[in-house]
């Protein structure tokens, strides 16, 4: 229940960040994906195994970020079945303004722990994970 009731604190104060933007949590992280992605960008069923949390809707949750201009979407050359996703510069526009309140939004959250606490506490929650979990990215 403590773990539960952390992530519902943490969540609470990133959601924050993110709502003057019109922007949900999983916006948010879709738009990082594809800013990490570079200008190639990724196939729709790539985003969706790269989420924080799993979401069944990503073609619904991609409608609305690109209704936004966010993101662009297009068929794949190579694979016509493919949809290729790519950020919009006004995506990265949006990203650069975030990094700093998302970055104090998560000091804000661990900042009473020391860094060696915080790396120790990223470990047992991969520890956790890792059996529940297929492959996750390396940024997770």
């Amino acid at each position: 229940m403590a773990l539960l009731r952390t992530a519902d604190v943490v969540k609470r104060l990133v959601t924050a960040v993110f709502e003057p933007h019109d922007l949900t949590p999983q916006q948010y992280n879709v738009l990082r994906i594809l800013r990490g992605a570079g200008p190639d960008g990724l196939p729709t069923l790539e985003i969706g195994t790269r989420m924080i949390e799993q979401a069944p809707g990503v073609t619904r949750l991609l409608d609305r970020i690109e209704a936004k201009g966010l993101v662009a979407r297009e068929r794949c050359p190579r694979d016509r079945r493919q949809v290729l996703c790519r950020i919009t510069p006004p995506g990265l526009e949006l990203l650069a303004r975030l990094d700093a309140p998302v970055q104090a939004a998560g000091e804000a959250c661990f900042g009473a722990l020391r860094p060696a606490d915080v790396e120790r506490l990223i470990e047992l929650l991969d520890a956790i994970r890792a059996p529940h979990t297929h492959a996750e990215p390396a940024d997770a």
